[in-house]
């Protein structure tokens, strides 16, 4: 028995019900893509994805003029149709492949396949492979690099694809239209000045670029692009945005240091999990100063448990609805069999109604990442 199977099988227990009930709903739900709603401002077409800047507003001195920023304040009236139905989709997949690993019932990779089909394959529904309309601005900008945080959302489609694809239920036709979909994403991503300007981002933007780059690249079977997010997290991320102590200075200075360094870290143990070989162990890894994401995960860990310690800050939004079943926890304690870890994972809230904590959890469905 591998050392981490005692650990996997309380999370198993933890989520089992909740997998099911989640699942049960998936089962009803009908495909919504981005043709389904569009917005006049978006200078894209029917099936091009498009989402506002979050923290942009009307100017009151000139209401028709460029939309002026308020840092950490999220605009109420921007379009998010798009980013709703993407989160959507990605629980529908995520409850439906953790079902089929605990089941192995070929209902639920039937449903799925109707889901996915719409979003990547079907001309009439498809999104286009690219994120050239996100986070616009009105007046500013038609898009921007940063919008391509919006597709960590995709990540569990796609974990959830590799769990499916297990059934001999699952069309070669669906998965095959699928990868084609994701490489010509990561082309975009990897080739575009928008990409090009999210790669190089100092804060979570540059991390959840590499983390996204690093889980379509394993799907889609790209070695050299898996290879150069390894380079990225040792040389860039870890030297560039962790201070020796652990705790990550860039978010620390946002109007909402808590949770961005929770999104943060989740992302740092994100990439770790979907990186690791025995060959090649991020979680092992730390820079010659001492950097590491045992570090990271050690800092954050005592306000997880207990955000009453926070000693920064508290975030001017959403500061109640921080923390929930953060996945550094779950990763690293079963990284490190760091059995408190767990325990705190355990106690959290699976499942947060907070949009804007759902909208900042890229793992919401544990089982069909701790493979």
């Amino acid at each position: 028995m591998k050392t981490d199977e005692p650990f996997k099988s309380e999370v198993t227990a933890t989520l089992r019900k909740q997998v099911i009930a989640e699942a049960e709903w998936a089962m009803q739900q009908k495909p919504i893509t981005v043709t389904a709603e569009t917005s006049s401002r978006s200078a894209g077409g029917k099936n091009d994805f498009y989402s506002e800047g979050d923290y942009w507003w009307p100017n009151p001195e000139k209401p028709d003029g460029p939309y002026i920023q308020k840092d950490g304040m999220t605009n109420p009236q921007n379009f998010v149709a798009h980013r709703l139905a993407m989160i959507r989709f990605s629980q529908i997949i995520g409850a439906l492949a953790s079902a089929y690993q605990l089941t192995n019932n070929d209902k639920y990779v039937k449903q799925a396949m109707l889901h996915l089909n719409a979003w990547f394959i079907d001309p009439a529904t498809k999104m286009n492979p690219n994120l050239l309309y996100a986070q616009a601005i009105k007046g500013v900008a038609t898009g921007r690099g940063i919008g391509i945080i919006d597709t960590i959302q995709l990540m569990e489609v796609v974990q959830g694809i590799i769990v499916l694809q297990r059934s001999k239920a699952m069309a070669a036709a669906t998965v095959e239209g699928t990868k084609t979909w994701f490489t010509s994403y990561l082309n975009w991503l990897t080739t575009h000045q928008y990409g090009k300007d999210e790669m190089n981002a100092k804060n979570n933007h540059g991390t959840c670029w590499v983390m996204q780059v690093a889980c379509f690249a394993k799907f889609t079977g790209n070695e050299q692009l898996m290879d150069f997010c390894i380079y990225r997290y040792k040389n860039v991320l870890l030297p560039q945005q962790m201070d020796p102590d652990g705790s990550l200075p860039l978010e620390l200075k946002r109007t909402k240091p808590f949770g961005y360094s929770i999104f943060n870290l989740d992302a740092f143990a994100t990439i770790c999990q979907l990186l690791s070989t025995k060959e090649n162990n991020l979680w092992k890894f730390e820079t010659t100063d001492g950097k590491g994401i045992k570090k990271g995960v050690a800092f954050l860990y005592p306000f997880l448990a207990d955000k009453n310690k926070w000693p920064y800050a508290k975030d001017v939004m959403h500061w109640e609805s921080w923390p929930v079943a953060q996945p550094a926890l779950l990763f690293s304690a079963l990284a490190y069999q760091q059995k408190d870890w767990l325990n705190t994972w355990k106690k959290a809230e699976h499942q947060p109604k907070n949009e804007e904590v759902i909208r900042n959890l890229p793992v919401r469905h544990p089982l069909i990442w701790i493979e």
